[in-house]
């Protein structure tokens, strides 16, 4: 029985093997595809010759968008609107979730239900619009921070996660004379370390993938993030591209879109690796009752 048993776990691992390798090459080669095409050029581009290596190397396009300041300005802006906006996001839906992982606090399920009523109902793009503008908040920091400050999908995770934390450490700390917020600050939150960092992340990857709310609210260039800049780069190579260009301003438009998704997506390559052992527990211990 034994041996069936090993046997057959052999055989799972060879076939589970294969699989998660093929899972790997089709993951993994739109963005070596990606990269490869952003350092090609423009007419290997065309002919459908890249594959997974450059062909005809160039650092035109890299030239290119390096040399302008305004790129480097609005990279530093994506930066600070990033760790601003995942820090107040990560204190209001900590502080949030912990409220509403209490059985005890009256009135948590109209908490809740408000909260879950805002993933399915929202006032629209033009209240939204106008309340920003009435408040001041247009070319600000504040109109990308605030209005996303809490993602109810992060949320009711935490919120799962403190519940199942054990209510008698809590309860010890009480008897020992922490309050509520030491016991948050103390207790809660240093055993919580594999769901805030899997919350960072998300909330990390969403502010600095978002560019429609700074281009709806921001009407200076120097205050754009990179994703604008690079989405005004990309639709201005299209135009140049439609109109005709000489050889390298060509080659510029062909790469474009290419390498902006290089440079937008390197900084998160950097961060996940040291998130990455907490991520799926993280994920997985808010997400499950019990």
């Amino acid at each position: 029985m034994t041996i069936d048993q090993t046997r057959g776990y052999r055989v799972f691992r060879v076939i589970n093997g294969v699989i998660l390798t093929g899972v790997v090459i089709v993951t993994l080669y739109p963005f070596l595809n990606v990269v490869a095409r952003s350092f090609s050029d423009e007419y290997a581009i065309r002919a459908g010759k890249v594959s997974i290596f450059p062909v005809g190397f160039t650092l035109d396009t890299y030239t290119y968008v390096a040399s302008d300041p305004m790129f480097w300005i609005n990279y530093r802006n994506t930066v600070v609107y990033t760790v601003v906006a995942t820090f107040i996001a990560m204190v209001l839906t900590t502080s949030y979730a912990y409220v509403l992982s209490k059985q005890h606090l009256k009135g948590r399920k109209f908490l809740i239900g408000i909260a879950v009523f805002t993933m399915f109902f929202s006032g629209g793009l033009i209240p939204n619009y106008v309340l920003i503008t009435s408040l001041g908040f247009k070319d600000t920091i504040w109109a990308i921070v605030l209005p996303n400050a809490i993602s109810v999908f992060n949320l009711l995770v935490m919120k799962t996660f403190f519940e199942n934390l054990p209510k008698e450490l809590e309860e010890a700390a009480a008897i020992d004379g922490l309050n509520t917020y030491g016991i948050l600050l103390r207790i809660v939150l240093p055993l919580s370390k594999a769901v805030i960092a899997t919350m960072v992340l998300f909330y990390a990857v969403t502010f600095w993938n978002s560019w429609f709310s700074a281009f709806l609210y921001m009407t200076k260039s120097e205050l754009f993030p990179v994703t604008v800049y690079l989405r005004n780069l990309i639709a201005g190579a299209t135009s140049a591209t439609s109109v005709g260009a000489d050889a390298t301003n060509l080659t510029v438009a062909t790469n474009i879109k290419s390498v902006t998704m290089v440079l937008t997506v390197i900084p998160i390559l950097l961060v996940y690796p040291f998130v990455q052992r907490y991520f799926v527990s993280g994920v997985m211990l808010g997400a499950v009752k019990g």
